[in-house]
């Protein structure tokens, strides 16, 4: 009696349980169909939602855009602090940049100057040579082999910057001439060097030794003498 019971309540139990309705609310409050608000007693039966009614979600999200624009004047100061910083920083680098590049170019300019002066120095030493080797050239004493390296010296010191200067018909130039002699000719329209007795030579800008030369100036004319004949005659009539 008892099993037969049981099983009776076994089949009642799902059969109300399948008559349980399933209820859909339709909490849109426009209409689907005709896109027209719903009547107020409709929107009243679609106020609560999970998180509460509509009206009170609706006042959370105008909550958070007044937050959100109380917060942008901050933002816009922020970046202004971080452009002021940018900016800031762009200028320490191009002037770090500018320092940079003067002092590149300043010990560029240093390294030349030394290494031009240690060339200087070299060729200084070496112009007595120079000196004999020409002398000996003009005596015709500078032949074969021993010619051979005058020619190849006298080129690499021409190649390093060695310059020569001091020829006969030059304008007299006191910064780079040496007068040792002087003369006068009415052949000359201004002081000219009319004689080399030793080079002058130069490195770049810098003159290593002046060229000792003899220097011919202008001398005018001396005026003609009266002729004799007319002379004469003023002392016949007198």
């Amino acid at each position: 009696m008892t099993s037969e019971s049981s099983s009776d309540s076994d089949r009642q139990q799902p059969a109300q349980d399948e008559q349980e309705p399933v209820v859909v609310r339709d909490r849109r409050r426009i209409d689907p169909q005709t896109g027209e608000p719903r009547a107020a007693t409709e929107q009243g039966q679609v106020t609560e939602s999970m998180s509460g009614t509509l009206d009170e979600e609706l006042a959370k999200v105008n909550e958070g855009a007044a937050e959100a624009t109380s917060e942008e004047p901050e933002a816009g100061g922020a970046d202004a602090e971080l452009r002021k910083q940018v900016d800031e920083l762009t200028e320490d680098l191009k002037r770090v940049t500018a320092e940079y590049a003067n002092y590149r170019r300043r010990t560029e300019r240093d390294r030349e100057s030394v290494v031009n002066a240690a060339k200087a120095s070299v060729a200084g030493d070496l112009l007595t040579v120079l000196d004999d080797l020409e002398r000996a050239d003009s005596h015709g004493d500078l032949t074969g082999a021993f010619k051979s390296v005058a020619d190849k010296l006298v080129g690499s010191l021409t190649n390093a910057g060695l310059v020569a200067f001091g020829a006969e018909g030059d304008e007299f130039d006191p910064s780079v001439h040496e007068a040792v002699q002087h003369t006068t000719s009415s052949e000359v329209s201004g002081p000219t060097v009319t004689t080399v007795m030793r080079r002058g030579y130069r490195f770049g800008d810098r003159v290593l030794r002046p060229a000792m030369v003899a220097v011919t100036d202008h001398e005018p004319e001396a005026a003609a003498p009266p002729e004799s004949g007319a002379e004469t005659g003023e002392d016949t009539a007198q």
